[in-house]
């Protein structure tokens, strides 16, 4: 049995908790973005939320982008690298329990965490501790399930660490090696800022399907009206899905643009919105949709995402729902 996707990424514990804008203003964090920090600031933030509500689950945008493909019913399999601890098991038990199939090598490091700080406005301000994700090398990667994926997807966010970056590199040679298609997101602003020309060498090369969203689009291409910067990608990327927030999204497939609507929802949570939208897309390109009716399936799924709580649906597709988007 093959998997229609393989994915690495950094492994790490989500912890989710709805708070004031009061909040991350004292906590000093920029708001709405993602910020490194070590282990005694996270727990100094935990500290503070002490007696909030917080949501737990296993994440990281390349998990989280498998663990969607898995609810709608597609084959994942998931490479990263957790601790020797409670946080770890709970990462593993939380994926497998998905279906997703993930064997790791412990790390002596303990388990990498995200503490995700919500506000009412629905922005998630993450403040991560990559723990033993960052440790992450070519030595992980499952060759056999690379092998028998059809496409590799791969996060961004890899870049930002020698190993972990070498690792994503590797993962895409294998794929290139034995005619496996790549999926690549580039996760965040600051990474363009940082590997503009890196990416850049990706996606006119290996990349056979690019996941951003208009501000890292615009940030790419210099450009900055959403279809232009498609295109331009378009110009050097096999396929392009860009997403616009409520607007919805745009494709790129075969020279054409296909404009998919947003679903108009009350958005209480954009965490893991992007992650979801992918993995439905991923789930709709392997499993017999066209490239418009994965892009509707992931609008849909990215709206029922963002009304709730946390990266993981709480009220799942089901197969009827499913089938009603190949009409």
């Amino acid at each position: 049995m093959g998997y229609d996707v393989y994915g690495v990424g950094n492994a790490l514990v989500d912890v989710q908790a709805r708070v004031s804008d009061a909040v991350v203003s004292r906590l000093g964090y920029p708001k709405g973005i993602m910020t490194l920090v070590d282990e005694p600031t996270q727990g100094r933030v935990l500290a503070e939320l002490d007696g909030t509500a917080i949501n737990r689950c296993a994440g990281g945008s390349a998990a989280n982008t498998v663990m969607a493909l898995a609810d709608f019913g597609g084959r994942g399999a998931y490479t990263g690298k957790i601790g020797r601890d409670a946080l770890g098991e709970f990462c593993l038990s939380d994926m497998r329990d998905m279906g997703v199939k993930i064997d790791v090598t412990a790390a002596r490091e303990p388990t990498g965490a995200c503490v995700i700080l919500i506000t009412e406005d629905a922005q998630r301000t993450m403040l991560t501790h990559l723990g033993a994700s960052a440790q992450l090398s070519p030595d992980d990667i499952d060759e056999q399930a690379v092998r028998q994926a059809k496409y590799v997807y791969i996060e961004g966010y890899l870049f930002n660490g020698d190993t972990t970056r070498a690792a994503a590199l590797h993962t895409i040679e294998l794929a290139q090696r034995h005619g496996v298609k790549v999926a690549f997101t580039v996760s965040d602003p600051f990474l363009i800022q940082l590997y503009r020309d890196e990416f850049w060498r990706l996606i006119e090369g290996p990349v056979d399907l690019l996941f951003c969203n208009l501000e890292e689009a615009r940030s790419l291409t210099g450009l900055h009206d959403a279809v232009d910067c498609a295109q331009e990608i378009h110009k050097h990327a096999e396929n392009v899905a860009l997403t616009l927030g409520p607007n919805g999204s745009i494709l790129m497939h075969n020279g054409e643009a296909i404009a998919i609507s947003g679903v108009e929802v009350e958005a209480i949570d954009t965490t893991g919105a992007g992650d979801m939208y992918a993995g439905a897309i991923l789930y709709g390109i392997t499993n017999g949709l066209s490239w418009r009716q994965a892009g509707q399936l992931a609008s849909h799924a990215a709206a029922r995402i963002v009304a709730q709580l946390g990266a993981r649906l709480h009220r799942r597709f089901t197969p009827a729902e499913i089938a009603g988007f190949r009409a």
